[in-house]
């Protein structure tokens, strides 16, 4: 009994540093739907993100009526475009 208990704490394990490692090297995207909702009361809400390789990625974040895309590299975050949050609404309208 107790091996068995042991096997699947193994294989457990084994399945979280797997997905741990795919994470890490950018090949999953696992999300709680808990994490992107946003609670009320808050100004700052991630729209979308778009990965562009293992290590870097963009973001879509509304902050206060504006929408600003952010790229994240291992040398940091850096602010690409800030854009009126009417623009996306006008080009999806088009």
């Amino acid at each position: 009994m107790l091996q068995q208990f042991l096997a699947v704490f193994l294989v457990l394990g084994l399945l979280i540093g797997a997905l741990w490692l795919a994470r890490r090297k950018g090949f999953a995207n696992v999300r709680l739907p808990l994490v992107r909702s946003s609670a009320p009361g808050r100004n700052m809400q991630v729209i979308e993100r778009v990965t562009l390789s293992a290590q870097h990625s963009l973001h879509l974040v509304s902050l206060g009526g504006r929408l600003i895309i952010v790229g994240v590299s291992p040398a940091g975050v850096s602010r690409v475009a800030v854009l009126p949050a009417k623009a996306i609404e006008e080009r999806a309208a088009s």
